[in-house]
Protein backbone atom coordinates (compact mmCIF):
# COMPACT_ATOMS: atom_id res chain seq x y z
CA UNK A 1 0.00 0.00 0.00
CA UNK A 2 1.48 3.36 -1.09
CA UNK A 3 1.28 5.64 1.85
CA UNK A 4 0.99 9.74 1.31
CA UNK A 5 4.34 10.24 2.77
CA UNK A 6 5.45 8.17 -0.19
CA UNK A 7 3.99 10.84 -2.60
CA UNK A 8 5.38 13.43 -1.69
CA UNK A 9 7.89 14.87 -3.61
CA UNK A 10 10.36 17.85 -2.72
CA UNK A 11 10.89 20.71 -4.89
CA UNK A 12 13.40 23.83 -5.46
CA UNK A 13 12.25 26.56 -7.73
CA UNK A 14 15.82 28.11 -9.40
CA UNK A 15 15.96 31.72 -8.90
CA UNK A 16 16.58 31.37 -12.72
CA UNK A 17 13.30 30.81 -13.64
CA UNK A 18 11.57 33.64 -11.52
CA UNK A 19 8.80 35.97 -12.94
CA UNK A 20 8.39 38.70 -10.59
CA UNK A 21 11.66 39.28 -8.55
CA UNK A 22 10.97 37.09 -5.62
CA UNK A 23 8.61 34.11 -7.19
CA UNK A 24 8.58 31.85 -9.92
CA UNK A 25 7.15 32.43 -13.12
CA UNK A 26 3.27 31.33 -13.19
CA UNK A 27 3.71 28.94 -16.24
CA UNK A 28 6.96 27.45 -15.33
CA UNK A 29 5.48 26.27 -11.75
CA UNK A 30 2.21 25.76 -13.06
CA UNK A 31 3.74 23.15 -16.18
CA UNK A 32 6.05 21.86 -12.85
CA UNK A 33 3.38 20.74 -10.99
CA UNK A 34 0.97 19.78 -13.67
CA UNK A 35 3.86 17.35 -14.56
CA UNK A 36 3.45 15.38 -11.33
CA UNK A 37 -0.57 14.08 -12.27
CA UNK A 38 1.70 12.12 -15.13
CA UNK A 39 -0.90 12.74 -16.74
CA UNK A 40 -0.78 11.36 -21.12
CA UNK A 41 0.93 13.59 -23.45
CA UNK A 42 -1.66 15.60 -25.34
CA UNK A 43 -4.42 15.96 -22.51
CA UNK A 44 -5.45 19.64 -20.85
CA UNK A 45 -4.31 20.30 -17.36
CA UNK A 46 -5.28 23.19 -15.12
CA UNK A 47 -3.69 24.88 -12.56
CA UNK A 48 -4.92 27.59 -9.80
CA UNK A 49 -2.24 29.73 -8.22
CA UNK A 50 -3.15 30.33 -4.85
CA UNK A 51 -0.03 32.53 -4.39
CA UNK A 52 3.37 33.31 -5.51
CA UNK A 53 5.89 30.65 -5.24
CA UNK A 54 8.96 31.61 -3.64
CA UNK A 55 12.88 30.59 -5.02
CA UNK A 56 15.02 28.49 -3.28
CA UNK A 57 12.74 27.46 -0.86
CA UNK A 58 11.90 23.54 -0.24
CA UNK A 59 8.89 23.17 -0.98
CA UNK A 60 6.68 20.00 -1.25
CA UNK A 61 4.59 18.48 -3.96
CA UNK A 62 1.57 16.01 -2.49
CA UNK A 63 -0.86 13.73 -4.60
CA UNK A 64 -3.87 14.25 -3.46
CA UNK A 65 -6.40 11.40 -5.50
CA UNK A 66 -6.55 12.98 -9.01
CA UNK A 67 -5.41 16.33 -7.89
CA UNK A 68 -1.43 17.82 -6.96
CA UNK A 69 -0.78 20.64 -4.72
CA UNK A 70 2.56 22.33 -3.88
CA UNK A 71 2.70 24.05 -0.25
CA UNK A 72 5.25 26.10 2.07
CA UNK A 73 5.02 23.90 4.80
CA UNK A 74 0.94 23.82 5.74
CA UNK A 75 0.15 26.74 2.64
CA UNK A 76 -1.40 25.53 -0.30
CA UNK A 77 0.86 27.64 -3.38
CA UNK A 78 -0.43 25.26 -6.42
CA UNK A 79 -3.45 23.19 -7.11
CA UNK A 80 -3.43 21.04 -10.39
CA UNK A 81 -6.30 18.64 -12.01
CA UNK A 82 -7.02 17.00 -15.20
CA UNK A 83 -9.58 18.38 -17.57
CA UNK A 84 -11.14 17.25 -20.37
CA UNK A 85 -11.89 20.45 -22.54
CA UNK A 86 -10.80 21.89 -25.72
CA UNK A 87 -8.49 25.06 -25.49
CA UNK A 88 -9.17 27.03 -28.00
CA UNK A 89 -6.12 28.78 -30.32
CA UNK A 90 -6.06 32.46 -30.96
CA UNK A 91 -5.07 32.50 -35.00
CA UNK A 92 -1.91 31.71 -36.66
CA UNK A 93 0.30 34.65 -37.34
CA UNK A 94 3.56 34.14 -39.45
CA UNK A 95 6.57 34.26 -38.04
CA UNK A 96 8.10 37.03 -39.78
CA UNK A 97 5.00 38.74 -39.09
CA UNK A 98 4.74 37.84 -35.43
CA UNK A 99 8.63 39.24 -35.33
CA UNK A 100 7.77 42.17 -36.34
CA UNK A 101 4.67 42.78 -34.16
CA UNK A 102 7.95 43.14 -31.04
CA UNK A 103 8.92 46.06 -32.02
CA UNK A 104 5.32 47.35 -30.42
CA UNK A 105 6.06 45.55 -26.95
CA UNK A 106 4.63 47.31 -24.43
CA UNK A 107 7.25 46.11 -21.96
CA UNK A 108 9.65 48.48 -23.82
CA UNK A 109 7.89 51.56 -22.24
CA UNK A 110 6.94 49.96 -18.86
CA UNK A 111 7.48 46.54 -17.76
CA UNK A 112 6.29 45.35 -14.05
CA UNK A 113 8.69 42.20 -14.34
CA UNK A 114 11.79 42.96 -16.54
CA UNK A 115 13.53 40.38 -14.87
CA UNK A 116 10.55 37.89 -16.04
CA UNK A 117 12.34 34.45 -17.30
CA UNK A 118 9.63 34.32 -20.56
CA UNK A 119 9.17 38.46 -21.04
CA UNK A 120 11.84 39.95 -19.32
CA UNK A 121 15.07 41.47 -20.95
CA UNK A 122 17.61 38.72 -19.77
CA UNK A 123 20.45 37.80 -21.52
CA UNK A 124 19.88 36.02 -24.53
CA UNK A 125 19.94 32.21 -23.23
CA UNK A 126 19.51 32.81 -19.58
CA UNK A 127 15.66 34.26 -20.39
CA UNK A 128 12.97 33.43 -23.43
CA UNK A 129 12.89 36.85 -24.76
CA UNK A 130 9.51 36.49 -25.54
CA UNK A 131 7.76 39.93 -25.87
CA UNK A 132 4.89 39.96 -28.04
CA UNK A 133 3.77 43.37 -29.16
CA UNK A 134 0.16 43.90 -31.07
CA UNK A 135 -0.14 42.77 -35.01
CA UNK A 136 -1.88 45.07 -36.73
CA UNK A 137 -5.52 44.58 -37.78
CA UNK A 138 -5.63 41.04 -36.00
CA UNK A 139 -6.84 41.48 -32.40
CA UNK A 140 -3.73 39.86 -32.20
CA UNK A 141 -0.59 40.00 -30.05
CA UNK A 142 2.67 37.96 -31.12
CA UNK A 143 6.40 37.15 -30.93
CA UNK A 144 9.05 35.63 -32.91
CA UNK A 145 10.34 32.67 -30.35
CA UNK A 146 13.59 31.79 -31.19
CA UNK A 147 14.14 28.69 -28.63
CA UNK A 148 17.67 28.87 -27.06
CA UNK A 149 19.77 25.24 -26.74
CA UNK A 150 19.88 26.50 -23.19
CA UNK A 151 16.52 24.96 -22.13
CA UNK A 152 16.13 21.65 -23.23
CA UNK A 153 16.59 18.58 -21.51
CA UNK A 154 18.68 15.57 -21.31
CA UNK A 155 16.59 14.29 -24.28
CA UNK A 156 17.60 17.54 -26.18
CA UNK A 157 13.79 18.71 -26.31
CA UNK A 158 12.56 21.17 -24.65
CA UNK A 159 10.39 20.49 -21.41
CA UNK A 160 6.93 21.33 -20.54
CA UNK A 161 7.69 24.01 -18.02
CA UNK A 162 9.46 26.12 -20.69
CA UNK A 163 6.62 25.28 -23.37
CA UNK A 164 3.93 26.19 -20.64
CA UNK A 165 6.48 29.48 -19.70
CA UNK A 166 6.36 30.57 -23.22
CA UNK A 167 2.44 30.27 -23.21
CA UNK A 168 1.97 32.19 -20.08
CA UNK A 169 3.00 35.97 -20.94
CA UNK A 170 1.51 36.75 -24.44
CA UNK A 171 -1.92 36.31 -22.86
CA UNK A 172 -1.33 38.86 -20.05
CA UNK A 173 0.10 41.39 -22.38
CA UNK A 174 -2.51 40.83 -25.09
CA UNK A 175 -5.16 42.30 -22.22
CA UNK A 176 -3.26 44.67 -19.97
CA UNK A 177 -4.25 48.41 -20.30
CA UNK A 178 -1.35 51.06 -20.11
CA UNK A 179 0.54 51.24 -17.24
CA UNK A 180 -1.61 48.04 -16.05
CA UNK A 181 0.34 44.96 -13.91
CA UNK A 182 -1.58 41.52 -13.18
CA UNK A 183 -0.23 38.18 -11.67
CA UNK A 184 -1.69 34.51 -13.34
CA UNK A 185 -3.75 33.07 -11.04
CA UNK A 186 -5.38 29.78 -13.88
CA UNK A 187 -3.61 28.46 -16.71
CA UNK A 188 -5.09 25.41 -18.81
CA UNK A 189 -2.73 24.07 -21.22
CA UNK A 190 -2.20 21.83 -24.05
CA UNK A 191 0.85 20.77 -25.89
CA UNK A 192 0.27 18.76 -29.09
CA UNK A 193 3.75 18.67 -30.41
CA UNK A 194 7.22 18.64 -28.92
CA UNK A 195 9.51 22.14 -29.35
CA UNK A 196 12.78 21.45 -30.58
CA UNK A 197 15.95 23.70 -29.87
CA UNK A 198 17.37 26.01 -32.62
CA UNK A 199 13.70 26.18 -33.70
CA UNK A 200 11.59 29.54 -34.59
CA UNK A 201 8.17 29.51 -33.43
CA UNK A 202 5.11 32.43 -33.52
CA UNK A 203 3.72 32.72 -29.91
CA UNK A 204 0.06 34.38 -30.34
CA UNK A 205 -2.18 35.66 -27.54
CA UNK A 206 -5.62 37.57 -27.14
CA UNK A 207 -7.49 39.15 -24.80
CA UNK A 208 -10.59 37.09 -23.58
CA UNK A 209 -12.67 39.55 -21.57
CA UNK A 210 -12.47 40.84 -18.03
CA UNK A 211 -14.71 40.11 -15.26
CA UNK A 212 -14.16 42.42 -12.06
CA UNK A 213 -10.44 41.90 -11.16
CA UNK A 214 -10.15 39.01 -13.25
CA UNK A 215 -9.05 39.10 -17.23
CA UNK A 216 -9.01 36.06 -19.32
CA UNK A 217 -6.58 35.76 -22.39
CA UNK A 218 -5.74 32.86 -24.85
CA UNK A 219 -2.70 31.81 -26.00
CA UNK A 220 -0.97 29.59 -28.63
CA UNK A 221 2.46 28.46 -30.28
CA UNK A 222 3.08 27.73 -34.07
CA UNK A 223 5.84 26.11 -36.37
CA UNK A 224 6.38 27.73 -39.22
CA UNK A 225 4.07 26.07 -41.55
CA UNK A 226 1.32 27.43 -38.92
CA UNK A 227 0.75 23.70 -37.20
CA UNK A 228 -0.45 23.95 -34.17
CA UNK A 229 2.33 23.34 -31.09
CA UNK A 230 0.17 23.92 -28.17
CA UNK A 231 -2.99 25.94 -26.83
CA UNK A 232 -3.48 27.79 -23.37
CA UNK A 233 -5.73 29.56 -21.54
CA UNK A 234 -5.49 31.94 -18.73
CA UNK A 235 -7.21 33.93 -15.63
CA UNK A 236 -5.06 36.77 -14.66
CA UNK A 237 -5.91 39.01 -11.28
CA UNK A 238 -5.22 42.74 -10.85
CA UNK A 239 -4.18 43.84 -7.91
CA UNK A 240 -6.36 46.22 -5.80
Amino acid sequence: MTTAAELQTVLRVPARFRGPAEAANGGWIAATVAEALGAEQGSAVEVTLHAPTPLEKELRIQHHGSAVTLADGDHVLVEAIPVAEDLPAPGFVPFNEAARAEEGFPGLAHHPFPECFVCGFRDPGDGLRILPGPVPGRGLYAAGWRVPASVTDGDGVVPDPIVWGALDCVSGWAGFRPGERALLGRLSARIHRRVYPGGTYSVVGRAAGREGRKMYGESAIYELDGTLVATSRATWIVPR
